[in-house]
């Protein structure tokens, strides 16, 4: 039976500005596949990762390139071959599993060997600022479990102390996105362990991590942008803890999938992040987080609105997806 392909465009309004190192956002801005087959539909959502070059209208010719590969019934195995790691790929891929969930009426969780997925505690992110806006910011959200607060100057002493003394229950995760300069990157760790910080994400630019290899680590340190598909993994092992998955850098939850297996195999542990986007790229990250050491998957949070139907939160914990929406 034929297959049609669409492609959608949208944006969705953040509550108020996202800020991390790299600036700061007041939108998401998504693309979403959607692929028809007779009655059935599957679709995915990717955002573009401008940190790799990524635009929307890049991403946009990547996946209309692929249009008669994906229109002739290209299987997710021969995607992998047939477009590259990235956002574009991962809108596909995802498309692809939630359409062949429909037409074999067997459900994502049940193909990926969840029996019964749960519902998971999700981190709440704190956007980079003044300590005192970090730390009112903070205050608002201390009954959550997990807080993910971003930071990423040279001097953010300041700022670990005065959230911590703001949330003194949560665990926190610090995310330096690429940050830290070298000079500062012990004295924050000490920091960071003297507070109890949970984990530290990505403290040096990525290519340029070496010093981790050769310093002592008295926090969990997590790879990200230095991380993006199954062979990076090996090359990492002297410098992390764990990684960091995206199904945005992966390319979809075939990739991360095989990655996440390698990646434990090799000893790291793992968290499930997010770009900000909405319920629609969340979906499948929440399956594949089910046994994840840290789970990241706020984005919908963030937004002044979200898809209907949505994923389900209720305070720091985000449900498995309905079929409704996807999987």
């Amino acid at each position: 039976m034929p297959r049609s392909l669409e492609i959608q465009m949208n944006s969705f309004p953040i509550a108020g500005t996202f800020t991390i190192s790299r600036g700061a956002k007041t939108s998401a801005e998504v693309i979403s596949v959607t692929l028809r087959e007779g009655a059935r539909q599957g679709w995915g959502e990717c955002v573009p990762y401008r940190r790799y070059g990524e635009t929307m209208e890049s991403v946009e010719a990547q996946i209309e390139a692929a249009r008669p590969l994906i229109e002739a019934g290209i299987s997710r195995d021969d995607l992998l071959a047939a477009m590259a790691p990235g956002a574009a790929r991962n809108a596909v891929d995802c498309a692809l599993w939630d359409i062949e969930s429909k037409l074999s009426g067997t459900s994502v969780a049940t193909r990926i060997g969840l029996m019964a997925p749960k519902p998971l505690t999700t981190a709440y992110t704190i956007s980079l600022g003044e300590p005192e806006v970090m730390a009112a910011q903070a205050g608002e959200h201390a009954g959550r479990a997990l807080l993910k607060v971003k930071v990423g100057t040279g001097d953010d002493e300041s700022r670990i102390r005065a959230v911590r003394a703001a949330a003194p229950n949560a665990a926190i995760i610090l995310d330096a996105n690429e940050g830290w300069p070298e000079a500062a990157l012990e004295h924050h760790l000490k920091i960071s362990a003297e507070m109890n910080i949970a984990l530290v994400e990505q403290p040096l630019p990525a290519g340029k991590d070496e010093m981790l290899a050769v310093i002592n680590r008295p926090v969990i340190v997590c790879a990200d942008e230095s991380v993006h598909h199954t062979g990076d993994l090996a090359s990492l092992r002297d410098r992390y803890d764990a990684i960091n998955i995206k199904l945005d850098k992966t390319g979809g939850l075939t990739e991360a999938l095989a990655m996440k297996r390698e990646a434990q195999r090799l000893g790291f542990q793992i968290m499930l992040g997010c770009m900000v986007g909405t319920s629609l790229a969340m979906a499948p990250a929440v399956l594949l987080a089910q046994d994840a050491e840290f789970v990241d998957l706020d984005g919908p949070l963030l937004l002044a609105r979200d898809r209907e139907p949505g994923l389900r939160y209720e305070a720091s914990l985000v449900f498995p997806p309905e079929k409704e929406l996807w999987g």
